[in-house]
């Protein structure tokens, strides 16, 4: 038990927390009404305008970074289509190209070829022309070769001449064959 002193006496004091005493609810109700309303009319007249209209920047600032990161994205779409299809018409353009100059080295190459095989086929005509004389040329000589062979052989075996004409008929019957 608490004691209140005054003028040096004790006299008993009502005890517990003054929120809770029964005497004081109607005055404590009164001003829990008054500072409610008092907080309430501040913050409806002079906050939350304020907030609100940081609300409505900060929304309008978003939808508009929205719009922009929209427009922008298009813009990028659009490059890239752009890019996508000059890459592909390079592509479509080196590729013909390619093919012509193939085309054109390829006709020139043939070209080159048949030169070379026409000039081929006449130097092998010449040398089988060439080939043919000489192989002519050679088997005239081969005759006259073979009868003096033939000559010297049968003078050397029977010591005597042959008869010319014979060594000539023997010589033209082993050439015919």
């Amino acid at each position: 038990m608490a004691t209140n002193t005054t003028q040096g006496t004790q006299v008993p004091s009502k005890g517990g927390f003054p929120a809770f005493r029964v005497e004081t609810y109607g005055s404590q109700l009164l001003w829990l009404a008054i500072a409610f309303g008092l907080l309430y009319f501040v913050m409806a007249r002079f906050i939350a305008p304020r907030i609100g209209g940081i609300l409505e920047d900060r929304a309008t600032r978003i939808s508009g970074d929205l719009a922009a990161a929209q427009a922008m994205k298009a813009e990028a779409d659009a490059a890239t289509l752009s890019y996508e299809k000059a890459l592909a018409e390079a592509r479509a353009s080196s590729q013909a190209i390619a093919a012509e100059t193939r085309a054109k080295i390829t006709a020139e190459a043939d070209a080159e070829r048949k030169a070379l095989e026409a000039k081929l086929a006449a130097d092998l005509a010449a040398a089988e022309a060439q080939i043919g004389s000489a192989r002519a040329a050679a088997m005239g000589n081969v005759r006259s070769i073979a009868v003096e062979t033939a000559e010297a052989i049968v003078e050397r075996l029977a010591g005597t001449g042959a008869d010319a004409a014979r060594l000539e008929a023997a010589v033209d019957a082993v050439l015919k064959r």
